[in-house]
């Protein structure tokens, strides 16, 4: 049996949902969560493919953090590529505007709160 070596194991690519095909209820859906919703923060204010998915300070650990950028990928609301080691990520803004004209915005500066 070959040795496997450290730079041999492969993972799949991620799949992605394009925002013209993702309801406004699953957007909201995927937002309310407040993980997600800082992760969508974050994102909004750093360059499109410099943050790495570890480099996100939130309170989960690393499965349920690949969990979250599922979700936010299934509503269309981020995009993912590898790079080596890393995977990286953008927030698909302008695909996101043209879906949903303010919603972005309204969401990244709202004060989350409901009331």
């Amino acid at each position: 049996m070959p040795k496997q070596t450290a730079g041999a194991r492969h993972r799949a690519a991620p799949i992605h949902t394009d925002p013209k095909d993702v309801s406004v209820l699953t957007v909201l859906s995927a937002l309310a969560d407040p993980v997600r919703l800082q992760l969508v923060r974050e994102l909004a204010g750093s360059a499109d493919w410099t943050r790495s998915c570890g480099s996100f300070d939130v309170p989960v650990g690393k499965a349920a953090l690949s969990h979250h950028f599922s979700v936010l990928r299934d509503a269309g609301v981020v995009e993912q590529r590898d790079e080596g080691p890393r995977r990286v990520n953008r927030l698909r803004r302008e695909e996101f505007e043209a879906r949903f004209p303010g919603l972005l915005d309204l969401l990244i500066h709202g004060d989350g709160d409901a009331g």
